[in-house]
């Protein structure tokens, strides 16, 4: 059997909650490196705080996003506003791939004009390493919540890249001040673009599966339908559609065909209460839609669905 763990994405108060003390973090951090980028004279630290800058920014987007997504549904929003989370997660993997263009150009020329600019490698080891504590207390507190909001899930990679950011920074701090080769900080600065980038564009692959509304990553289609023609007096499965919502809440319809008997003994309420069970118990999914359809030529029973699981 599947093992299930409560779905409550970005809609949940708790996860609000975790966003508004990473939140609070982020913005702590950011002004302590921006600080400390200046008196240090280091591109590395600065580009970690504009990266915290955008955290904060992503995290701002992902509260908004979930206070609208707790709006009920009503008559011409018939899903309610969870879409909004896809929506903030989109605007997020956009500003992680112009903060990485903008790194990269500032590391390049770092490298290209060596001599122009000095750092302090101590101080910018220091704030560094405070950023580093941080970040890992963020990643920490998103942890659990990213598994289910595709928006609390752009935060956390935010925060996991500042998280990167600051290691790096630490290791061109070390170098400076064992070596004094000052290039080690746009080297630096260029390889925490170089780690921004592939997080920002699987964000945006995800966001695009979910606006295509492509099937959910790991859901077999065909799976589920074996498993439904598994039920006493179901004959066919077709017209399958599978797509979520946003991430953790997927919705599936299709329509069943299924003997006469059982729709002339009254089984159809039976038959529709054991699908949806199924769907949700197996497969998490908890918004399921059957219409069915009367096939007088359908033969063979197989076992429950139920039984499938045992």
């Amino acid at each position: 059997m599947h093992d299930h763990a409560p779905v409550t994405g970005i809609r949940s108060a708790g996860h609000r909650r975790l966003l508004a003390i990473s939140l609070s973090l982020t913005c702590v951090i950011m002004v302590v490196q921006v600080v400390g980028a200046i008196l240090s004279g280091s591109l590395a630290l600065l580009a970690d705080a504009a990266h915290m800058f955008t955290d904060a920014s992503a995290l701002v987007i992902a509260l908004i996003a979930s206070a609208v997504a707790a709006r009920p549904a009503d008559d011409r929003r018939t899903f309610g506003y969870q879409r909004a989370e896809v929506f903030g997660a989109l605007i997020n993997a956009i500003i992680l791939i112009l903060l990485s263009a903008w790194v990269a150009f500032e590391g390049v020329s770092r490298l290209l004009h060596p001599g122009e600019v000095q750092v302090a490698g101590t101080l910018m080891l220091i704030v560094a390493a405070v950023g580093l504590v941080a970040n890992g207390v963020s990643m920490w507190l998103l942890s659990a919540a990213q598994r289910t909001s595709i928006n609390v899930r752009g935060a956390y990679l935010e925060v996991m890249g500042d998280l990167i950011g600051s290691a790096m920074v630490i290791v061109a701090a070390i170098v400076i001040i064992m070596t004094g080769w000052v290039p080690a900080d746009a080297i630096a600065s260029l390889i925490i673009a170089a780690m921004i980038i592939p997080r920002a564009i699987s964000l945006l692959r995800e966001v695009f599966s979910v606006l295509a509304e492509s099937a959910p990553k790991g859901t077999a289609v065909s799976e589920i339908r074996q498993h439904l023609l598994e039920y006493p007096g179901v004959t066919g499965v077709h017209d399958v559609h599978v797509w979520q919502l946003t991430r953790g809440a997927p919705v599936f319809t299709a329509h069943v065909s299924v003997r006469q008997q059982v729709l002339a003994e009254g089984g159809a309420s039976l038959l529709l209460a054991q699908m949806q069970t199924c769907l949700e118990q197996h497969f998490d999914v908890e918004h399921s839609t059957f219409q069915l359809e009367q096939d007088a030529t359908g033969t063979g029973d197989a076992g429950d669905c139920g039984a499938a699981h045992a």
